[in-house]
């Protein structure tokens, strides 16, 4: 089956990440759209005394033209200005055309105009040069930093090793280099530790947890490239590409940058940065408005469980979430066992183990909404790969390729395998491949469209499916 099943119409959003942690993106989005409109706040109340609704209409146009606003922390102080400045020109320039073709302009008067127009580019330098100040304070306060390898000992590889060593808001901790070379060949490149040779790496990465490899190997090498593609399959470590200056317009892949070096993104989560942000923002509000609606639902199911059988409500078992980190998810009780172990006996059509009750529930999975809970608490996400059991996962990961990459997402109570038709018992290797197939679609396609999408579908997969017992 090919990767091609996604619709057209659900095509990726476009990313907007750097080699930062996720808190100082945030802060790099709202820095421009905060400025204006703090300094347009400022001039309503310095010229009306108060706030009045047309300067409250005004502040959602700003939002929505500056959202998210451009990265400017590395950018030399001169050109912060000049970029502040020719941007501010344009989006001042969009509004008082529209200011006129509207009529809308009548409802301020020239001075507060005339203000803001110095004091809005003004208040964005400040507000920039301020979270150049916080924020090392903003990366170190994420907690423990990615570790990463560099893989090539080579000029671009040692540029980008500076850059990560030196960059002050870089969340990346270097541990070192894989090359096939001993340490007396690579000569003057080799400040930094040698950890072992290329077949050695996937090993090392497994054993000591590394979130980020950059291939810096010349691109010639294709054969030697895939091979060590392959048998990183079985890590759920971010893959980059360090290319060298004369393949860039070459590339097809997001380029992302470590301080001044361009990278490729070769395996990585689609919800880095922004979409990052959209992701878990669409699954907390989404999460709470279905646990509002469905709380009567719970509490029946709840007492229906209490009074048919002995045994908890709720059961929870260990699964891999984002990573590859194992997470506990929360089901309603189904069966008369709970079972957690090495191995796993998948539920079958007339398994003695399902209770009466339990059967309706699975039936209709609605012993899947506590996960609605695990989702609040960041473990999983409405939409993603479908979490297997950890039994499960060490079997597959070594059967089938790309397995461990569905893992580089939160597990999701619904996906894009389960509304094609792969929902339930997978008893054959081919039916596990073909989920797989569909999860890995699923993070190349990635959408907030796509993700209602398969929402909306579920309900109606759900009423008719057969597969699920």
């Amino acid at each position: 089956m090919s990767h091609q099943t996604v619709p057209i119409r659900f095509r990726r959003a476009s990313t907007f990440t750097l080699g930062w942690n996720n808190l100082l993106l945030l802060a790099a989005a709202l820095v421009d759209p905060i400025a204006l409109i703090f300094s347009l706040w400022l001039v309503a109340y310095y010229t009306q005394g108060t706030l009045t609704p047309e300067y409250l209409i005004l502040s959602l146009m700003i939002f929505s033209l500056t959202l998210p606003g451009t990265v400017r922390i590395q950018m030399p102080i001169w050109k912060l200005a000049s970029s502040i400045i020719f941007s501010w020109i344009i989006i001042f320039a969009l509004l008082i055309t529209f200011g006129y073709a509207s009529g809308y302009i009548k409802m301020f008067e020239r001075e507060a105009i005339m203000i803001w127009l110095w004091l809005a580019p003004a208040s964005q330098f400040a507000v920039h040069i301020m979270l150049r100040s916080i924020a090392p304070s903003l990366a170190n306060i994420q907690g423990e930093p990615r570790h990463a390898v560099i893989v090539g000992v080579n000029q671009q590889g040692v540029n980008l090793a500076y850059e990560i060593e030196h960059n002050p808001y870089s969340p990346t901790q270097l541990n070192g280099f894989f090359d096939d070379r001993v340490r007396e060949r690579v000569g003057c490149l080799t400040e930094y530790q040698l950890l072992g040779s290329i077949a050695q790496l996937p090993a090392y990465v497994r054993q000591y947890n590394v979130d980020a490899i950059y291939v810096s190997l010349p691109m010639a090498t294709q054969p030697r490239i895939m091979k060590l593609l392959d048998a990183l399959n079985d890590t759920t470590a971010s893959i980059y590409f360090v290319p060298d200056m004369f393949i860039n317009e070459l590339m097809q892949g997001r380029i992302d940058t470590v301080g001044k070096v361009p990278v490729v993104a070769v395996c990585e989560s689609p919800f880095t940065g922004v979409n990052g942000m959209i992701k878990r923002g669409s699954d907390i509000i989404l999460s709470i408005l279905i646990l509002l609606l469905i709380s009567p639902i719970m509490l029946i199911i709840a007492l229906s469980i209490k009074f048919s059988s002995p045994g908890p409500i709720i059961f929870k078992q260990r699964r891999y979430g984002l990573n590859g980190e194992q997470i506990l998810v929360s089901k309603f009780r189904s069966m008369t066992v709970c079972d957690d172990g090495d191995t796993i006996q998948q539920a079958q059509k007339n398994d003695s183990r399902i209770t009466r009750v339990g059967a309706f529930l699975r039936k209709t999975s609605l012993d899947e909404l506590p996960q609605f809970f695990n989702v609040l608490q960041g473990r999983m996400s409405i939409v993603g790969p479908r979490p297997h059991a950890v039994a499960h996962n060490e079997l597959y990961r070594t059967m089938i390729k790309g397995y461990m990459v569905r893992h580089k997402v939160k597990p999701g109570i619904t996906g894009w395998a389960q509304v094609n038709g792969w929902r339930g018992e997978t008893d054959t290797l081919d039916k596990m491949k073909n989920r797989i197939d569909y999860d890995l679609a699923y993070l190349q396609s990635w959408s907030l469209a796509l993700d209602l999408y398969i929402i909306f579908k579920t309900v109606t997969v759900v009423i008719r499916d057969k597969h699920a017992y």
